[in-house]
């Protein structure tokens, strides 16, 4: 049995391999995500055979994220960008403040998926697609009908469940609606017996600091790595 050290060591591996094999595409040394859900893979190694059959599940022109410290180069993928990451887990979560004014939280659907795709491009563009809400649970916060805040479950390992997708609108911020999405979240992986973890790229300061007011520390660096099928 593959132990938790080696799951995120290769989170998106372990995924689709695991709680997410139902959606992967592939069967050998990479598989992905469907195009429309979201645009990541992974690789059962860092070398040339992985890398060509990651090639080999891209339509020409696409692009895709894997992580990983030294990836093997292959013909047929350019590398377009690398994003340092932290990956952090939760032991013991930071006591939820009392408030009289706590924002409804609503649980978002398929409905909901042009909203959401629309709130997390302000942020992150790209990376929320039309099938993103399959790979979990999704919560939202509305105001006025309109959905200014978000956060919800990509990578799915057994026993833990990532946290991402967490983005306010910016005519909204500051008003604790991240900690709010995150905490809820928490309670509902508690509440089945789940671990809470998430990742976060180096530079992003202020969700770094969020996340550890909130208890998280970070266990290990993760590089995510873009790459284009020519």
């Amino acid at each position: 049995m593959t132990n938790a050290e080696e799951m995120f060591a290769n989170p998106y591996w372990y995924s689709l391999l695991t709680e997410h094999a139902g959606i992967a595409i592939g069967s050998g040394p990479a598989r992905r995500f469907p195009l429309d859900v979201i645009p990541f893979a992974g690789l059962s190694a860092l070398d040339t055979a992985s890398m060509t059959a990651l090639c080999e599940l891209l339509a020409p022109g696409e692009l895709i994220y894997v992580t990983g410290e030294k990836l093997a180069s292959v013909e047929g993928l350019e590398k377009t960008i690398d994003l340092p990451g932290w990956q952090m887990h939760i032991e013991a979560p930071m006591p939820e403040p009392q408030s009289d004014h706590a924002p409804v939280i609503r649980e978002l659907h398929e409905a909901d998926s042009p909203a959401m795709v629309g709130l997390t491009d302000v942020a992150f563009p790209g990376y929320f697609r039309r099938r993103t809400y399959i790979l979990g649970r999704y919560f939202g916060i509305e105001v006025d009908g309109q959905l200014i805040a978000m956060a919800g479950e990509r990578l799915a390992l057994p026993g833990y469940r990532e946290i991402s997708a967490v983005c306010t609108h910016p005519a909204h911020t500051g008003k604790g609606y991240a900690a709010v999405l995150i905490r809820h979240l928490m309670r509902v992986h508690a509440e089945a017996g789940l671990r809470s973890f998430l990742h976060v790229t180096q530079t992003n300061e202020r969700a770094i600091a969020l996340y550890e007011r909130l208890g998280y520390t970070k266990t290990r660096p993760i590089y995510f790595h873009g790459f284009r099928r020519a």
